[in-house]
């Protein structure tokens, strides 16, 4: 048995299957942290804001798909990981944090650095507790691990400083706590009901989500029977877009026109695991089926016809064997030239036309080339994501991870950090945007404390460019959106990163080629143009109307120069169609 909380806090950590913590040290955690330095066999991730810990200990779990710990002193030092954890929660990932605290006499009092963690936290956490005294352990801490790996969530344990020098109390062994493996079939009235309605109907698209990881074959089995089209939302992406012939793309604000006309002109939508936000993008007509392991979630975005719990792999074989295959193949065809002409358009966009400063595209599209079959690719939310969801091709193996169900900026560069030090050995890139690497540009140091061998290639367009975006499109003139960058290259350089610079469209293969060769960490630092618009598959009125206002008072507020960059027909012919 251990001796004090803290050795107790390592050992059942261990047990748990952990390899390393992401944290910062500090007065109240100088236990937990000397307790590991004694240990000597889980590694300590040193990072420089406790943000970005939360961020990689968020990417790690959702890469390995096992547990990761944060841990954070009291007050301010947990208190900047509720964005990162906002992200893991949201994101539905196995994520522990040790949140220390103030010594206990001294709770309520007002004390020094005194916040209420388990109050704080609460939101962005499926359980969060206080131990105030030893004799709660192993209790709480093992409560709250076999929450998060059950419930796929954040966990926080808070603990007073002065807690983790109490003995441990003595207990015999539970057993290492793992994820449990389950399957999960719907009621046979419910199949008979889905069926029904997928039977009748002559147009089916499906509608695939991050829930369809592990069951490609399964979903890919459906749309043969139903000779549906597949269409993805982004956390979808990595789990269905590869060796499929039945593939659309994907819909929603940073998706393209055939996936959203897929399931606009179907009769029967059939989502799979999937939590897609955009109310506008759903069908208005269609008959819609949805599964999901999670009950709560079933017409929660876009009104249903029948609800199924179940996971999507048992249940697509369950479901299979009661639809019929006496179906035409009209709309699904239909979907697949539209698909096709659409990426054509889209490639098109990414070329190298010599242009300066080059665009955007071209950078994603070369970086899809060059990178590994196994790649892990973060993504910061803006134009990076834009970009990579539609230019970065999965493969089966290959990983997308961003922030794609909480949005946060700044979230590429921790959370390579994290695909890294839970996959060594495997090339991980980080595609940032210049204002979200700028938000924690601190922890590049990290990059190299940690020896990390990330790739980092910056989109820099001196912007938040789809802030601008969104103001354009409510006729907003553009403000506070300009960024003075520094040359983020020289910026690596000074921290013992390799920094590369690229200007020149015809510079930037071979600056990818070196940057994905050298053993350590790299930063490519591209100059893109400021103007690239990604637009949705669907201009609304309002949204026309809006780039109208925009130009109109553009011109009014003496900055008509930005028009002038409209002049390119492709994006012209984006906006209005």
């Amino acid at each position: 048995m251990s001796g004090n909380v803290a050795e107790l806090f390592v050992d059942t950590l261990k047990a748990a299957g952990v390899r390393r913590i992401w944290g910062l040290p500090g007065d109240s955690l100088n236990a937990f942290t000397d307790a590991l330095r004694r240990d000597g066999t889980l590694r300590w991730m040193h990072m420089r804001h406790e943000e970005s810990a939360a961020f990689a200990a968020g990417a790690e779990a959702e890469l390995t798909g096992g547990l990761a710990v944060v841990a954070g002193s009291c007050g301010p030092g947990n208190l900047h990981f509720i964005n990162g954890l906002f992200d893991a929660h949201r994101s539905r990932v196995p994520v522990l944090a040790i949140a220390s605290h103030i010594p206990l006499a001294e709770i309520g009092s007002g004390y020094f650095q005194e916040t209420h963690p388990q109050d704080l936290f609460r939101e962005c956490s499926v359980y969060s507790e206080l131990v105030s005294d030893a004799s709660q352990l192993p209790w709480v801490l093992e409560a709250a691990i076999r929450t998060a790996v059950e419930r796929r969530g954040v966990a926080v344990v808070v603990v007073p400083g002065d807690v983790f020098f109490q003995d441990a109390p003595e207990r015999r062994p539970s057993a290492p706590i793992r994820a449990t493996v389950s399957r999960v079939v719907p009621d046979t009235d419910g199949m008979r009901a889905a069926a029904d309605i997928l039977n009748a109907a002559k147009r089916v698209t499906i509608l695939a989500g991050a829930g369809v990881a592990g069951a490609h074959a399964e979903v890919l089995a459906l749309a043969e029977r139903l000779q549906a089209p597949i269409v993805h939302a982004l956390r979808g992406k990595p789990y269905i877009e590869h060796d499929n012939p039945y593939d659309v793309g994907m819909t929603g604000l940073l998706g393209f026109a055939s996936g959203y006309r897929a399931m606009a002109k179907s009769d029967a939508l059939l989502m799979l695991g999937t939590d897609f936000p955009y109310r506008q993008f759903y069908p208005e007509k269609a008959r819609i089926v949805q599964v999901d392991i999670r009950g709560e979630q079933l017409g929660r975005r876009t009104p249903i016809d029948v609800g199924l719990v179940g996971d999507v792999r048992s249940t697509a074989s369950a479901l299979l064997p009661l639809l019929n295959g006496e179906r035409g193949g009209k709309h699904l065809k239909d979907a697949l030239r539209h698909y096709a002409k659409t990426r054509r358009e889209l490639d098109e966009l990414a070329d190298n036309d010599g242009r300066r400063p080059m665009h955007p595209q071209y950078v994603a599209r070369l970086v899809d080339e060059l990178a590994d079959r196994d790649a892990v690719i973060t993504a910061d939310v803006g134009t990076p994501t834009v970009w990579a969801s539609r230019y970065v091709r999965m493969t089966g193996r290959r990983m997308l991870l961003g922030s794609f169900a909480h949005g946060s900026m700044a979230n590429a560069m921790p959370q390579a950090l994290g695909a890294a030090g839970a996959a060594p050995g495997r090339q991980v890139i980080a595609l940032a945007g210049d204002g979200g690497l700028a938000m924690l540009m601190g922890d590049l140091i990290s990059v190299t404390q940690n020896d990390l061998p990330v790739k980092i290639v910056v989109f820099n367009n001196s912007s938040l460019n789809f802030v601008e975006l969104e103001m354009k499109a409510a006729g907003i003139v553009s403000f506070g959106t300009d960024l003075r960058n520094p040359n983020f290259a020289d910026v690596a350089t000074s921290v013992g990163i390799t920094g590369i610079r690229v200007e020149d469209p015809d510079a930037l293969e071979d600056a990818l080629r070196r940057a994905f060769a050298v053993p350590g960490a790299a930063l490519v630092d591209v100059v893109v143009a400021r103007d690239e618009l990604s637009i949705p598959p669907a201009i609304t009125a309002a949204q026309a109307k809006g780039f109208t206002l925009w130009a109109l008072r553009t011109v009014m507020s003496g900055r008509g120069d930005e028009l002038l960059d409209l002049a390119d027909v492709n994006i012209v012919r984006r906006i209005f169609g």
